[in-house]
């Protein structure tokens, strides 16, 4: 038996950080391009697009630099700020983890 949990950020009532978006995040950092991220984790081009502007807006930070196409095509680039966030949001993951491991084997090992 083992426990599962999900963690995710708000604002306001509204999401703004989660695992899905926290994979579109990787995964833009991993290919370089918003279109293969979406395709990546399985969403829309116009989904993962909405993701990043509603994130953006609501942390008043700017995540994606998004270069236009030419003759090497476009691409797209996390910025600093991104990394460092993804780096926070992994760490509090990862805690929160800790603790719910803790007390789930605490509580049920008892049993």
């Amino acid at each position: 038996m083992e426990i599962k949990s999900k963690l995710w950020i708000e604002i306001d009532g509204e999401p703004v950080f989660g695992r899905g978006r926290r994979f579109l995040l990787e995964a833009i950092d991993k290919y370089g391009s918003i279109n293969q991220a979406a395709k990546e984790i399985n969403i829309s081009y116009r989904k993962a697009w909405s993701y990043i502007k509603a994130m953006e807006e609501r942390l008043g930070i700017v995540l994606v630099e998004r270069h236009a196409g030419g003759r090497n095509g476009g691409g797209a680039t996390l910025t600093n700020e991104a990394r460092d966030f993804l780096g926070k949001y992994k760490e509090l993951e990862e805690g929160i983890r800790e603790i719910v491991d803790g007390r789930f084997k605490k509580i049920f090992e008892k049993a």
